[in-house]
């Protein structure tokens, strides 16, 4: 009887891990037609060219504060620790290549991502879940208006476009922040600092770098958008604010896991 009972509690282990796959890989699956759906709006007259103003103002212009203030410490930081990490071995000219380096490379487009998913991502995915559950979405689908390219196309193209631009205000704002600290604080020659910076960082890191803005801007826009608009297929139930906040979290987190992990991936194409 006992093993009975064991091989029963078995068999409905293993039915409850292959219905969960299979649900996660047919939302995967969904989600990635959902892009080619997005990327082909994109492309694809008519164009409304004050949409995608008013989405580059809500992901970018209302972004730059957060940004800025994120950008000036992390490379205040940089500053500071590499200051007293490089003291130990009479490096300290070589400052500069480390602050621009580790911004460029790698903690300017990371950050970045990471206070964009925050403060936009998880937004953008709670109006569009709020637009599903609401049923207008489907209003806009009786009325003959695409909703993918009316509500997700605009975003799209936004993010494409502000949130590399971020990530060059973040660089610029952190290697300021670097600045502050090594030459206004520590008292390095600005000469070593910028001529370091200058011969470290190369144009193979910055088109690394923009090649990473890209890649995130569209890995944050595409989960966003991909957890508000198929809410209504959610397999755990997406409809009440539950549902909504359910995945808004689950956007962050997710979109917050894949921005670190093709970070390593271009990483390791690239270097």
């Amino acid at each position: 009887m006992r093993q009975l009972n064991k091989r029963e509690n078995n068999l409905e282990l293993f039915r409850r891990l292959g219905e969960g796959t299979l649900l996660n890989l047919c939302m995967a699956g969904r989600m990635t037609f959902l892009l080619v759906e997005c990327l082909w709006a994109m492309v694809r007259p008519p164009f409304k060219p004050g949409h995608v103003v008013r989405q580059i103002h809500f992901i970018g212009v209302r972004s730059v504060l957060v940004i800025g203030f994120t950008g000036l410490f992390t490379g205040m930081v940089l500053g500071l620790q590499g200051y007293h990490l490089l003291k130990n071995y009479g490096s300290v000219s070589a400052l500069g290549s480390g602050v621009g380096l580790g911004l460029v490379r790698e903690l300017g487009p990371v950050l970045a991502a990471l206070m964009i998913i925050g403060r936009a991502g998880s937004a953008m995915c709670a109006e569009i879940g709020i637009m599903r559950n609401s049923e207008q979405i489907d209003a806009l689908e009786c009325m003959a208006v695409d909703p993918v390219k009316y509500i997700l196309a605009p975003k799209f193209l936004a993010a494409l476009i502000s949130i590399p631009l971020l990530v060059s205000f973040f660089n610029i704002v952190g290697i300021l922040g670097g600045y502050i600290v090594g030459v206004a604080i520590m008292d390095i020659s600005v000469g070593s600092y910028f001529q370091g910076m200058y011969d470290a960082v190369t144009w193979h890191d910055v088109y690394m770098g923009l090649i990473k803005s890209v890649v995130f801007a569209l890995l944050t826009v595409w989960i966003a958008c991909s957890k508000g608009y198929l809410l209504h297929l959610e397999p755990d139930g997406g409809f009440g604010a539950e549902g909504v906040s359910r995945a808004t979290t689950s956007t962050v987190v997710l979109s917050a896991v894949a921005v670190l992990v093709w970070d390593y991936l271009i990483g390791a194409l690239m270097i």
